[in-house]
């Protein structure tokens, strides 16, 4: 059983309590396919296809056979399972293997995020509702207020809140006693987490991108249970576009499907998968326009860089928020993109994917570097 703290508004833009059109200090992607973040529309496709036991998840190995270890240990016991942070890139299936550690736990899993709980009782009302041994999930656990994080210490240390109601002589006190439950955590951003609340959790789980095969598997097991017929060349060729990441390969899915239904009579063959991922602007490697965008720009307007973030937001049209979380992490990951004090700079190898020539001050600073090693 699984249970959403916050309403969610009949056309799935309200989510774990948050109005996803109005997020603090976020901005509207625009829905781009390459977006790691949740898009509204993910919804439909996204909870009929996550994995429920260990034995549907894919990948992640290393994450999996731990959590194995320690939930079949806390079972033995016949104790809750000691609190758990996953942290790593989003859409990596942080919400889904807390939903399977509920499920192979046998309990509740409850789910809320950081940011829809805005004041200390809203969390009292939370864990007052907890069964023993229920899971209670929060996304985005670093965005959670400070006021709010000073009520959950005790609740996971000691499972019991300690309340103050009323002012001056009217105030008390009052010890109230919560089930032991496990809190999991996720965020995208571990060094943002205070050192109060990350010491608390007893296991700290890294998940990982994943690789080509690993995605390839997971595009087969979603078009099956979306009823829809893939070559194992197209799975390979989607695995290949998609970043790294379950979320949007599967957001590819959905969309390459629908040329398929077009034009070749539902079966998504690789031909098929070519065309509709270049009719979508997404190239071998994954990046979309914003992306050339960005990278032509340090090449043709500054010379290969560097250049400064604000800069580059204006000559791109694009925000610099989403410059910095969107296009930046996964172009430095493919190694087309380093980061100096002085500015954002391109590298060799993104001139030679774009079929542009190296400027002459990235070509000196090379082959100078290339003289010290020698």
């Amino acid at each position: 059983m699984i249970e959403k703290s916050g309403g969610q508004s009949g056309n799935g833009v309200e989510q774990y309590g948050i109005d996803w059109n109005e997020r603090d200090g976020e901005l509207d992607l625009e829905d781009r396919l390459t977006d790691t973040g949740y898009i509204p529309g993910d919804g439909e496709t996204e909870n009929p296809l996550r994995p429920r036991t260990f034995s549907e998840y894919i990948g992640q190995d290393k994450v999996k056979e731990n959590l194995k270890i320690y939930i079949e240990a806390a079972k033995s016991r016949k104790e809750s399972l000691d609190h758990v942070l996953l942290y790593g890139p989003p859409g990596l299936g942080k919400t889904t293997l807390a939903g399977i550690v509920a499920n192979e736990l046998g309990v509740d899993l409850r789910i809320t995020s950081g940011p829809a709980i805005e004041k200390p009782g809203d969390l009292a009302a939370l864990l007052t509702n907890l069964s023993p041994g229920d899971v209670l999930f929060i996304d985005e656990v670093h965005r959670l207020p400070r006021t709010v994080e000073e009520i959950l210490y005790p609740a996971m240390e000691d499972f019991a809140l300690d309340i103050i109601t009323g002012k001056g002589q009217m105030a008390a006190s009052y010890h109230l006693p919560l089930p032991k439950f496990t809190l999991v955590g996720a965020t995208t951003r571990a060094g943002q987490l205070s050192a109060p609340l990350r010491d608390r959790f007893g296991v700290v789980l890294r998940l990982e991108l994943y690789n080509p095969r690993e995605l390839g598997l997971i595009v087969q097991r979603s078009a099956k249970i979306l009823n829809c017929e893939i070559d194992a060349d197209a799975a390979l060729e989607l695995a290949s576009r998609s970043r790294g990441t379950p979320r949007i390969v599967n957001r590819l899915l959905k969309r390459v499907r629908d040329f398929a239904e077009v034009m070749s009579g539902g079966v998504i063959t690789l031909n098929t998968a070519q065309v509709a991922l270049d009719r979508m602007e997404i190239d071998e490697l994954g990046l979309d326009q914003s992306d050339r965008n960005m990278l032509t720009a340090i090449i043709k307007n500054y010379g290969g860089g560097p250049v400064g973030l604000e800069t580059l937001a204006a000559a791109t049209g694009e925000e610099a928020v989403t410059l910095l979380d969107v296009n930046e992490p996964y172009l430095m990951q493919i190694g087309f993109l380093t980061r100096t004090p002085r500015g954002r700079c391109v590298t060799p190898a993104a001139c030679a994917h774009l079929g542009l020539p190296v400027p002459s001050r990235l070509r000196d600073d090379t082959e100078g570097l290339q003289l010290k090693l020698e």
